[in-house]
């Protein structure tokens, strides 16, 4: 995806801020804690479409709103994916923002997860 210069500006001044995982230290998180949640912060049509099994939903355009009501220990490991590791660094650094201290992006987001052969479902 071609994104434009404001949106590149602000998702790299978001990285500076936040912790990013490859799938491999997403798979090992996940594996040491049970109690770790796997973030899709997609729009409700990409999530239907398809997601990680075992990911969470909560879009990016509700984030802010309803992310202390569903997880509301700012200490719970978060990992955050995206599309491709862009709108999830966004994400991760308005959490931060909100008081969450154990958040993170993955890298590649969705594509990486598809890539890497991870299990994936669709809505129903």
């Amino acid at each position: 995806m071609d994104h434009s210069p404001g949106f590149l500006k602000i998702v790299n001044e978001a990285r500076a801020t936040v912790r990013e995982v490859t799938i491999e230290e997403l798979r090992a998180r996940l594996a040491a804690n049970p109690h770790a949640v796997l973030l899709d912060v997609r729009e409700d049509a990409e999530w239907q479409a398809g997601h990680a099994e075992q990911a969470q939903h909560l879009g990016k355009g509700i984030l802010e709103r309803d992310i202390e009501k569903r997880f509301p220990d700012p200490d719970a490991e978060i990992i955050m994916y995206c599309g491709g590791g862009f709108r999830s660094a966004l994400t991760c650094d308005v959490a931060q923002r909100m008081g969450y201290r154990n958040v993170a992006s993955l890298i590649g987001g969705y594509k990486g997860l598809v890539t890497a052969g991870w299990p994936m479902k669709k809505a129903v």
